[in-house]
């Protein structure tokens, strides 16, 4: 709780607009009340206003100082669907489904954030991940210095010796499959910038895989080797402090006997706060397992090498995860252009 405490502190001093597209949600509902009662900012729940307010009802929630759009009867709706049509009639759109798809809150939601009428977006919570990351590819432009976007799930456990103080950033367990050497590279270098603005210590990012340093021999041990190196030169380039080292087993990347018996003249092995995974299949599952039997607070995924913050919560996350989610983004949604000094302001297409 110490992480996402400060999280909170460092919100109160800055509240934003977060849109919660899942305004019926119960979760998402008793998160938006906590958002609004710790004055985070202004919570935006998408929805009927109708079935809002009635399930709010259901569960005594009140609604006061929380704003409830319904897209299909917005002011915004007609301009979103327009605004919507022109970015995407290359790929064949026609304005019918532009309107179509304005009607769906993950749409409308994402261009409230590609408009700069809220500050970050929260999502997932009831819908798979992609009907929300179709909508955020296709509204909100990829960050200019990273070309792959990933999903990072954000783990404190009570165990302080683990990562820092308890906490590590694990990714990618939600969005590229199969990472290629740049893939993997921008997945590493956006994981680490996170940790480092988040944490305010040098991430010290393990690349791990079933391999250290040569104890086994696959293409994907090689995959894993050349992004280390690629993440060393990158993050120097965008001046971000980190440490890199691989490829490393879970074992050696988080525990100081082992990492002395197999890495010792390592920076990173033994003491990593950031893991990056080789693959989606062995992300997903170690977050879940880690999430499942370990029991810690957890908060994802956050998304990174987007040009707006924005996150697809996992669905068995619970409403104190939400709100954590939430601070999270809303602390990007503050210094995000110092995070990508290069981000762009229009919408791609425009």
């Amino acid at each position: 709780m110490r992480f996402i405490g400060n999280v909170i502190e460092k919100m109160q001093r800055h509240p934003k607009r977060v849109v919660f597209p899942e305004g019926t949600e119960p979760r998402i509902l008793q998160a938006a009340r906590q958002f609004y009662a710790l004055r985070l900012g202004v919570p935006i729940l998408l929805g009927e206003t109708d079935k809002v307010r009635e399930m709010a009802d259901a569960l005594k929630i009140s609604l006061e100082g929380i704003r409830i759009i319904n897209p299909a009867t917005s002011e915004d709706f007609e301009n979103f669907a327009t605004r919507f049509y022109r970015v995407r009639r290359e790929k064949g759109l026609r304005k019918t489904e532009a309107r179509e798809a304005m009607l769906q809150p993950n749409y409308y939601g994402c261009m409230m954030l590609a408009m700069h009428q809220a500050d970050g977006l929260v999502s997932g919570a009831s819908h798979i991940t992609g009907s929300l990351l179709r909508p955020l590819f296709q509204i909100i432009k990829s960050a200019p210095d990273i070309g792959a976007a990933s999903g990072c799930m954000v783990m404190e456990v009570e165990d302080t010796r683990i990562g820092e103080e308890g906490v590590l950033f694990m990714a990618d367990c939600g969005v590229i499959p199969e990472p290629n050497v740049a893939q993997l590279t921008d997945i590493a270098v956006s994981t680490a910038r996170l940790a480092r603005h988040m944490l305010g210590v040098r991430p010290r990012v393990a690349m791990l895989s079933f391999s250290t340093k040569g104890s086994a021999s696959h293409a994907s041990i090689g995959r894993v080797q050349a992004a280390t190196a690629q993440a060393r030169i990158k993050a120097a380039q965008l001046n971000i402090e980190a440490d890199f080292d691989g490829e490393m087993q879970v074992d050696a990347a988080l525990m100081p006997e082992i990492a002395q018996r197999r890495m010792a003249d390592s920076h990173v092995a033994g003491r990593a706060n950031v893991l990056i995974f080789p693959d989606l299949n062995s992300g997903n599952i170690a977050s879940r397992l880690v999430g499942l039997v370990g029991r810690p607070s957890s908060y994802g995924q956050i998304l990174l090498g987007l040009n707006r913050p924005a996150a697809d919560v996992i669905r068995s996350a619970s409403a104190h995860d939400i709100l954590g989610v939430a601070a999270i983004v809303g602390v990007l949604a503050t210094d995000y252009q110092k995070l990508y000094p290069s981000a762009s302001e229009v919408l791609p297409g425009d």
